[in-house]
């Protein structure tokens, strides 16, 4: 017995759950949530993890070493300027300081922040006045930390560079300000 007010039923009502929008929609989430679980678990089996250094405890006696190397450069008062001439593929520099420091065979580093692969090595002979320029096809959209020594290792220069932010990069070796004044 149905009342003669009754609205009788659509037909809507009666169709399965997977003809319904909202069960989908309530899945969705979750359906997202795995993927991209299975996109980071992909990502961390696919990438070598590059950040540890095997022997750290050599690693940090080092340490003292390139703050000797620091002293040395900031005592001959050397500055290093690089900049990058992409249309040219060309890397040019000027390094200022005693020319019996800059005279012999200079090793620039390009350390790439998280990728060890991507790290560019070059061996630069700097003319009279200093300038050298390498070939550099491509530098990529990095920061960059900037290494500059010479060959006997007695000094160095170190800076970190902003690729494309920073056109030029002008590193000036000074003591840390941690460093006393004095020594």
């Amino acid at each position: 017995m149905t009342p003669q007010n009754a609205v009788p039923r659509r037909d809507a009502d009666n169709k399965p759950w997977y003809a319904h929008r909202w069960p989908w929609l309530l899945m969705l989430g979750p359906f997202v949530v795995v993927l991209a679980g299975l996109y980071t678990a992909w990502l961390a089996i696919s990438y070598q993890d590059a950040l540890v250094v095997d022997d750290y405890y050599k690693q940090g006696k080092a340490i003292n070493q390139d703050l000797r190397r620091d002293r040395t450069a900031a005592g001959l008062h050397m500055q290093a300027r690089l900049g990058y001439d992409a249309a040219a593929g060309n890397l040019h520099g000027n390094i200022a300081g005693p020319l019996a420091a800059r005279s012999a065979g200079l090793t620039l580093r390009l350390v790439h922040s998280t990728q060890p692969e991507k790290d560019l090595l070059f061996k630069v002979k700097p003319d009279q006045q200093g300038n050298f320029s390498v070939p550099l096809p491509m530098l990529e959209i990095a920061r960059w930390q900037v290494l500059l020594e010479n060959d006997a290792r007695e000094w160095r220069l170190l800076g970190t560079w902003k690729w494309p932010e920073d056109r030029q990069i002008t590193i000036v070796a000074d003591l840390a300000p941690s460093e006393p004044q004095g020594r």
